[in-house]
């Protein structure tokens, strides 16, 4: 057993902390009291009045290659509290995969997954969450079935219908996937191929995912000017199926779009809610997201290429039709370089050696390095790196993403990518310390015990784990004790990889991280 007194408990709940004492023994918390224990046979540990809090729980990480092949991995996802992971998101995964499509699909999600070794190959969902479970893992992981995989490996990139056949082959896999005990469906609306996907063809998936109790989170359509529209596309996918669904990183984007456009969003998840919907959103303390470059492309360029967009911007036809739709609005896709600019969007990885040494530059700024023009550096990048490039989107209004995070129905995650390179977003390393650093600490919008539960129960409560997430008798005993005026993340967009600092300890399932007791976790 461990005895865990003098510290101020914040259970997760909601509840403001309060002095307090725990017990563990083996795995769960048997013992939350606001009294005195008295002496025990147990190891007893002084936390000095510090915080005695839940692990916390990022439901949204791109971590799926580095859980299994990173040997360090698990380093700086615990330094800045996290004991619970879940990938999958997005739809981009690295299961089901088709063996012809190998290699397009792992070199699509490169840079938010990573690079997997030659041999990595997995035909299901299933066989991924064997792999993930042969191995000891510091901490517990969870697993979304991707639709944007699924789909790929039912009818591969291009914009192609479902079929009878597809239909039913798709059903298969979202079937083995919640069979296996994945948590939920994610799927990826803004990116290929899921952008040809219809509502019909969502809520079919979506539908047979609530059968086994899951949900549906979302990267939604459009952030942008088509916000409103794609948050009422994904409402209307989860009425259609009947089954609670999730915005992922809940934002607006355009600087046109600033204030106003997120509260049409807003208003829309409220009066859903209002109405008994089960909708819910996630968000990262940050202004600026980060992806794959592949997401600037316009789908007129992904149309006039054929299936063969590298060979396509290595045109000049390619590269000229490429600056002229970069330039225009779209009226259901978010055109990032349009709505923001150039001097807004920051390279942060590449695969090509030149193209390396311009991670953390804007395009502006790195066109100008390398003496051409921002589209012709855009086609270069993508044809030369075969798409294996990150880019990070200084999009956001700060205000904008306070009044998301504050929400009360709105959980917090990180969205790290672990696409490599020099120049990752900081978020990779400290979301979760400075969301309490930023707003409990600093801005003062949050109390501690609020902004503990969205990041414990609430996103428990989501992924329907209902024995985590909270410092209560009976649950697991993922424990975390800190200063909550030393705990804080050290990542800039200047100097990102730098580890949160603060934390004291860490339990995982009531043991030393470094017993590698973390669980695959499974819907049951």
């Amino acid at each position: 057993m461990i005895h865990i007194k003098n510290v101020r408990v914040c259970d997760g709940t909601g509840r403001e902390p309060f002095p307090g004492e725990l017990l563990l023994q083996g795995e769960r918390v048997v013992a939350v009291s606001e009294r005195p224990l008295g002496e025990l046979d147990a190891q007893t540990i002084d936390g000095e009045g510090q915080i005695a809090a839940p692990g916390f729980i990022d439901a949204h990480r791109h971590c799926d290659l580095a859980a299994l092949y990173d040997p360090k991995f698990g380093e700086l996802e615990l330094s800045q509290g996290l004991t619970t992971v879940v990938m999958g998101n997005c739809g981009l995964a690295p299961a089901p995969c088709r063996e012809d499509l190998r290699q397009e699909l792992y070199d699509f999600i490169e840079p938010c997954l990573g690079k997997a070794p030659e041999d990595s190959f997995f035909p299901k969902v299933s066989d991924f969450m064997a792999a993930l479970e042969s191995r000891p893992h510091p901490l517990n992981l969870g697993v979304l079935g991707a639709t944007g995989a699924i789909t790929t490996a039912c009818k591969g990139y291009g914009d192609v219908p479902f079929t009878e056949d597809t239909r039913k082959q798709a059903e298969a896999y979202v079937r083995d996937a919640m069979e296996a005990g994945a948590l939920g469906l994610s799927c990826g609306i803004m990116y290929t191929p899921e952008c040809y996907s219809t509502t019909e063809d969502f809520a079919f998936l979506a539908k047979i995912a609530g059968e086994y109790g899951g949900y549906l989170t979302s990267h939604i359509r459009g952030e942008g000017n088509s916000l409103a529209q794609s948050v009422a596309e994904v409402l209307e996918i989860g009425r259609k199926a009947g089954v609670g669904v999730n915005i992922s990183h809940f934002k607006v984007t355009g600087l046109k779009n600033h204030g106003w456009g997120i509260e049409r969003a807003i208003a829309l998840l409220e009066e859903a809610r209002s109405q008994g919907q089960d909708a819910t959103a996630d968000a990262y303390p940050y202004g600026a997201g980060s992806t794959t470059i592949l997401s600037l492309v316009p789908p007129t360029v992904l149309q006039a290429a054929g299936g063969d967009l590298y060979r396509f911007l290595d045109t000049r036809a390619g590269r000229d039709l490429a600056g002229e739709e970069l330039a225009r609005d779209f009226p259901q896709w978010d055109n990032m370089v349009a709505s923001i600019g150039w001097e807004r969007i920051v390279l942060s990885s590449a695969v090509v050696e030149e193209h390396r040494a311009l991670a953390g530059l804007s395009f502006t700024d790195a066109a100008r390095q390398a003496g051409m023009g921002e589209v012709e550096l855009f086609c270069r990048l993508i044809v030369e790196n075969r798409g294996k490039v990150g880019i990070i989107l200084q999009s956001m209004a700060p205000a904008d993403v306070d009044r998301v995070l504050t929400l009360p129905w709105v959980s917090v995650i990180s969205d790290a990518l672990y696409g490599g390179g020099d120049m990752p977003h900081p978020r990779l390393y400290g979301a979760f310390p400075k969301f309490l650093r930023e707003y409990v600490r600093e801005k003062k919008l949050l109390s501690l015990g609020e902004a503990v539960r969205k990041m414990t129960s609430l996103p428990a409560k989501r992924l329907g784990l209902q024995d985590r997430g909270a410092l209560l008798p009976g649950y697991y005993a993922d424990v975390l004790l800190f200063d909550p005026a030393k705990f804080t993340d050290r990542a800039t967009f200047q100097s990102p990889k730098e580890l949160a600092a603060g934390l004291s300890r860490v339990f995982v399932n009531g043991k030393d991280p470094r017993h590698r007791g973390g669980k695959l976790l499974k819907r049951n």
